[in-house]
């Protein structure tokens, strides 16, 4: 289902934590109520926007473990809001598996995800396992695991109050499912968060989900989502520009030979 894309909003209202105790908690903030967390063990991000009425969250760690400590740090940084909805960027399991922790939110995916999450959560585990996660935690997590109930095939406009945030469906690419997030920043650049479409602490990885000769032109879609001013923030590593993530374009096609 998509809804028709309208990102301005009167961002004046946004209330939320104005960058006292970020640093603190780990999470580097990229605008007012807007930040980026990178977790232990396999370095993914999360990501938190704050609006007046919501808090959404952008992908929710590797383990119900993580997905916790998410959730104390949205309380801590919002003055004990909770997380009102939840982004998906892709479905693997160190971005999807604490995703139960947090009760009562709408989740967001790409279309297909849904069912691909209620159908494959065991082979989610076997990954998680393998990845390195303790077996007891992944089969917990798997066990509870949450399959978005909203899906995305183009762009959906959220309105958390005061501020509006666009979900997109730009892959395949890294997976059959990529879901990108832009978030307009009052007075700043806006921020896209990428998920593993584009990665900064190491090289790209192209798992057996992947669609290598797509991936470039969900660069190209990400890139002309967010324009030549964005900060771009990758599914694992620090945040980057637009020319960080077309040298990353232009790298992926010459690996698989894409024009």
């Amino acid at each position: 289902m998509d809804h028709g894309r309208n990102i301005d909003g009167d961002h004046s209202t946004i209330d939320g934590e104005d960058g006292i105790g970020w640093e603190e908690r780990g999470w580097e903030r990229l605008g007012p109520g807007v930040g980026q967390c990178r977790l232990a063990g396999w370095d993914a991000t999360a990501g938190l926007v704050v609006g007046r009425d919501a808090v959404l969250l952008y992908d929710t760690g590797a383990t119900l473990a993580q997905g916790t400590e998410l959730h104390a740090d949205v309380a801590a940084l919002t003055g004990g809001r909770r997380v009102t909805h939840i982004a998906l960027s892709h479905p693997h399991f160190d971005h999807v598996l604490g995703t139960a922790v947090f009760a009562g939110a709408e989740v967001f995916g790409a279309v297909g995800v849904d069912a691909l999450l209620r159908q494959e959560a065991g082979a989610l585990r076997e990954d998680a396992v393998r990845q390195g996660v303790d077996e007891a935690a992944a089969a917990e997590a798997a066990e509870v695991l949450v399959a978005p109930r909203h899906t995305v095939t183009g762009e959906w406009t959220l309105d958390l109050g005061g501020r509006q945030v666009l979900l997109a469906n730009v892959g395949p690419g890294h997976s059959g499912h990529d879901l990108a997030l832009l978030v307009p920043v009052p007075g700043g650049r806006e921020v896209v968060f990428c998920g593993d479409l584009v990665e900064e602490s190491g090289e790209p990885q192209a798992g057996p989900d992947a669609l290598p000769a797509r991936w470039p032109a969900a660069l190209d879609r990400l890139l002309a989502l967010g324009g030549e001013d964005a900060v771009y923030v990758p599914g694992h590593g620090a945040a980057v520009d637009a020319a960080f993530v077309r040298r990353q374009r232009d790298e992926l096609a010459r690996r698989f030979a894409v024009s």
